[in-house]
């Protein structure tokens, strides 16, 4: 099961990320968000920010149909992100293993490739 501190550890170690200060986490590269806490909207109610819900951007609304609809589970979505390449995870519902993946994952679609280089070249490990 992973948690928000397995979110930091992970973004922390790839290149050239920049860390929002935020009452959860938020977390870019160049300027771009690649993985955020959930910013949830209540009725009548001030926004809660989740920290035990990540919000991840995934590339295409192909890709975020196929989570989706291959992992309700894990994977929500609500009107406010409909048409955003964005998805929200459960992370109780992750090994810290799948985590690294989606992290990294979301980081190299947002990283222009001037920068995605870095990691290739051994600039950024996930796991450390």
């Amino acid at each position: 099961m992973a948690d928000a501190d397995d979110i930091r550890r992970l973004a922390r170690a790839l290149p050239h990320v920049v860390e929002i200060d935020s009452d959860g986490f938020d977390f870019r590269v160049a300027d771009k968000g690649f993985v955020w806490s959930y910013p949830e909207r209540r009725p009548g109610a001030p926004r809660r920010i989740r920290t035990d819900i990540a919000v991840l951007y995934v590339g295409d609304e192909a890709e975020k149909q196929a989570l989706l609809l291959g992992e309700p589970e894990v994977f929500f979505t609500t009107p406010a992100y409909d048409g955003l390449p964005l998805v929200m995870l459960r992370m109780e519902q992750v090994s810290v293993d799948r985590l690294k993946e989606l992290v990294t994952d979301a980081w190299r679609m947002r990283a222009p490739d001037s920068l995605a280089g870095d990691f290739e070249d051994g600039g950024g490990d996930p796991s450390a």
